[in-house]
């Protein structure tokens, strides 16, 4: 049913861009694209350093910060853990928690994972989203900068919020006892032969190795250089606590996994992500009702922005709509839709789209890219995204 759903949408359309000029004596920008379909994963376009200092070429499954497409693997765990019956997207979520998550503006409405997953909970970055570990999540959703007066949770206008992600993160914790990282593992990488991992905890020496240093469009490192790798503190730490996660106790603050964005992937294992949300319930990752929820929520999410997230479900998102009037989401031409989840940060774009219509999707990451003018987590898909994308495109037509 959702396979069909989607393919009623869908036509073919590409556009042509050319990459932006590059200096000769400036190594060119780490930039990896990978095509799958139902049974295949290959990589199509593989070039630039992953470390300037090295001149180390970059390789197809070279570990990357992937940044916000971390929620869409966050969205995949949650659906995971609400197949195995732990978890209620429409509960709320102070049951999970054992404390009371409550906007100050409505005191009196519950919160919920749809709410949270869906940016649609009220809450906001303007004080910051990063909670360090020693510090209390409890503290800081109590923060009136924490939240936005856009209403209600679960009608609030949509207002994308990196927030959110810490929140789910815990409360998928506090559900199942488990902590975070190792959800991940159990629910996503292992079950799909990946080897990943969140802020560098667990990933070992071959990925640590091998990962793809990422630099400002002003060349500058921006992430995961060499001197911010293992045995370096890799996470986010309060001051006087130790860098040590021995003690850290599940459902209390999963912020110190970076949910939302701290995913070190290479391209070739996200293609398998893809994958397995382009076969749905056949992969035998999902049941049919999850599937259907989790993928009808970004075709029927419906948020009224003119920028880039016009429809948004669970941490999953669905571009080119046709008929979206005022819809700025434009990455592959005319068509649609693509349904996966952009990414953007440390002068990253990254994403993960893929078409049912054609049983097709892509992976990619290009890095030195400037910050759009509204800053991070703002504007469209830039034309080098969309030359990459048509490239891409014109490889796996051949």
């Amino acid at each position: 049913m959702m396979h069909g759903m989607i393919r009623r949408f869908l036509a073919a359309a590409l556009l042509l861009a050319p990459l932006p000029a590059i200096a000769e004596d400036t190594p060119p920008p780490a930039t990896v694209v990978v095509g799958f379909d139902a049974k295949t994963i290959t990589p199509l376009i593989v070039e630039g350093v992953a470390n300037k200092d090295t001149g180390r070429p970059v390789e197809a499954n070279d570990p990357v910060r992937i940044a916000s497409i971390s929620k869409l693997i966050m969205g995949f765990v949650a659906m995971r853990l609400f197949d195995e019956g732990k978890i209620e997207l429409e509960r709320d979520v102070l049951d999970y928690l054992g404390w009371k998550l409550r906007s100050p503006y409505h005191p009196k409405a519950k919160v919920t994972l749809v709410d949270l997953l869906s940016h649609r909970a009220g809450l906001s970055d303007a004080g910051d989203y990063v909670i360090p570990l020693g510090a209390s999540l409890e503290a800081k959703m109590a923060e009136r900068s924490s939240w936005r007066d856009t209403g209600p949770p679960g009608k609030a206008a949509f207002e994308y919020a990196n927030l959110g992600s810490p929140v789910v993160a815990t409360v998928l914790e506090a559900a199942s006892g488990e902590r975070y990282d190792r959800l991940v593992e159990r629910l996503v990488f292992k079950p799909l032969g990946i080897t990943a991992c969140l802020n560098w905890i667990g990933c070992g020496l071959d990925l640590e190795a091998r990962a793809v240093t990422l630099y400002r469009h002003t060349g500058e490192i921006a992430a995961d250089g060499p001197a911010g790798l293992p045995p370096a503190c890799t996470i986010p730490v309060a001051e006087g606590q130790a860098c040590s996660l021995d003690a850290y106790v599940p459902g209390t603050n999963a912020s110190i996994f970076s949910p939302q964005g701290g995913v070190r992937i290479g391209m070739v294992d996200l293609a398998k992500i893809g994958q397995a949300l382009l076969r749905g319930p056949d992969s035998g990752l999902l049941g049919e009702n999850a599937f259907t929820i989790y993928a009808v929520s970004a075709l029927s999410g419906e948020t009224g922005s003119a920028e880039l997230f016009c429809h948004y479900g669970l941490a999953l998102q669905a571009i080119q709509i046709p008929g979206t009037p005022g819809c700025d989401d434009d990455l592959f031409g005319s068509g649609g839709p693509y349904v996966g989840h952009p990414g953007e940060a440390y002068g990253l774009l990254s994403g993960l789209w893929f078409d049912v219509s054609r049983m097709r999707g892509f992976v990619y990451v290009t890095t030195a890219n400037p910050p759009p003018p509204g800053g991070e987590d703002t504007g469209n898909f830039t034309p080098r995204e969309k030359a990459l994308m048509a490239r891409a495109v014109e490889l796996a037509d051949k």
